[in-house]
């Protein structure tokens, strides 16, 4: 009997064009399990399930009469909710803003409905996304399936639980210092953010360049196409790509052998690592050895840019902030009030100097690696989730600011080359672990590519339901 749980986007195309799996019968237990899982781990804002039963019928008719609409004919995604989706409000996190429903869909959930997706709702982030862990005024706490006591990461936190429970096969989040690999790495999936621009925003993050839209799935194949399809061109991000993106299916299961890769378990910088953490991640860099391909330790040579990130992050919290009143900021996360204060006294210059000239020092680095090797690994972040609703480990030893845990992740924002995370193991308390996959600037396929090489030689962890912690 088919266990639709355990069904991913490829299985789940076979099965209806087989006839042997109706679109009505997968939302119909997809929508049973997200009513059944959701009072656990907190993952969704808004739950479409009238329109995604409506939905599911009409694909279902399509695929009867052979004639899907589209790649993702019958294909459950869900949206974070900083993603605009006509019809329905974009409140990112935060009980203070308007609850008015959006008049269009941003360009990846247009793509996506093109292509016959249901979107079965939209997933939790903390307020406008400021920091890499999953609780908000707006919608309180998501929890981590693996373990509902701990953190799921953020800011993309319900759309990686979903992604964790299949509660839908493509999860579309945004990533400016990390928020879609930390919840990935976090909660046991795969997550990509592909080179900046490849994926078109409209509206434009307050971010900036640090910014990116894709996709958080259970398997590789699913987000190559995934980011197949929501890469495509769109008017409306004049700092967007206008070439049409490839099929990242094509050439996923090539061989590896010959490549140079560079291992670096510290990026040079990092003083502070769960060993558990560090361990794991090396032991998932000698796999690209069984693959054929040539490891070697290297750093890329930058130093810690976490000033830069704070100077560009504090900025956009500032300009993300600017119409709310006093009384307004009063219920909002006061980590992220205190971070658009610092943003309000960056200079014009100051900002201009990190935006330019702090970013092209990783950037130039960075290229200088890639002329050497092929990819950079590292490991995805420097600890297994800890406890839910906190920034921080809750013993102190990480401090109070939450990239002290998280700084394998934004230096590649700041390059804005393409990056992912690839589950690697489990913690002896049965957390997920991640290895990072850095490619250069627009090689999104070869990450796509060898995060399938890894995941077809290490296939990743799984669970089918949340477990209580």
């Amino acid at each position: 009997m088919t266990n639709i749980a355990d069904l991913d986007g490829a299985a789940l195309r076979r099965l209806y064009r087989a006839k042997a799996l109706s679109p009505v019968e997968v939302m119909r237990d997809v929508l049973d399990r997200i009513e059944r899982f959701e009072p656990q781990v907190n993952a969704f804002t808004f739950v479409n399930r009238e329109g995604a039963m409506e939905a599911a019928k009409a694909s279902e008719a399509r695929w009867m009469r052979g004639a899907p609409a589209g790649l993702l004919d019958g294909i459950g995604a869900t949206i974070k909710d900083n993603i605009a989706l006509e019809g329905w409000a974009n409140r990112r996190g935060s009980a203070v803003t308007s609850d008015a429903p959006a008049t269009e869909d941003a360009p990846a959930v247009a793509r996506l409905r093109e292509e016959g997706a249901i979107l079965l709702g939209k997933t939790t982030m903390p307020e406008f996304g400021w920091k890499g862990v999953g609780d908000s005024p707006l919608s309180g706490i998501t929890r981590n399936p693996w373990h509902t006591g701990r953190n799921p990461g953020g800011s993309s936190a319900g759309a990686t639980v979903c992604a964790a429970l299949n509660l839908g096969t493509i999860h579309i989040g945004t990533d400016g210092a990390g928020s879609i690999r930390i919840p990935a790495a976090f909660c046991g999936v795969y997550g990509i953010k592909a080179s900046y621009g490849r994926v078109p925003a409209a509206p434009i993050s307050t971010m900036g360049y640090l910014a990116h839209v894709g996709p958080l799935t259970r398997t590789v194949e699913d987000a190559a196409l995934a980011l197949s399809i929501i890469g495509r061109p769109d008017i409306r991000d004049m700092s967007a790509m206008t070439d049409a993106p490839p099929d990242y299916r094509t050439g996923l299961g090539e061989s590896l052998r010959g490549m140079r890769i560079a291992w670096s378990p510290r990026l040079g910088y990092v003083t502070k690592i769960d060993p558990e953490a560090e361990a794991a991640a090396e032991a998932a860099a000698r796999v690209f050895e069984e693959l054929g391909a040539i490891v070697e330790r290297a750093d890329p040579g930058f130093d810690d840019p976490a000033a830069v990130l704070e100077t560009i992050w504090s900025a956009g919290a500032a300009l993300a902030l600017k119409t709310f009143t006093p009384e307004q900021r009063a219920g909002m996360d006061p980590g992220l009030v205190d971070a658009a204060r610092r943003g309000e006294r960056v200079t014009g210059a100051e900002y201009a100097d990190a935006l330019l000239y702090g970013s092209n020092v990783v950037a130039r680095k960075m290229a200088e690696l890639h002329a050497r090797y092929d990819l950079l690994l590292t490991p995805s972040l420097a600890l297994p989730a800890f406890e839910a609703g906190l920034e921080t480990p809750g013993d102190g030893s990480w401090g109070t600011d939450w990239t002290a845990w998280t700084p394998f992740t934004y230096p590649f924002n700041i390059s804005r080359q393409p990056a992912a995370t690839v589950p690697c193991g489990l913690s002896k308390d049965g957390l997920p672990l991640g290895l990072q996959i850095v490619g250069p600037m627009n090689a999104d396929a070869l990450v796509l590519r060898a995060s399938k090489a890894f995941e077809s030689a290490r296939p990743f962890a799984r669970i089918s339901a949340p477990r209580a912690g």
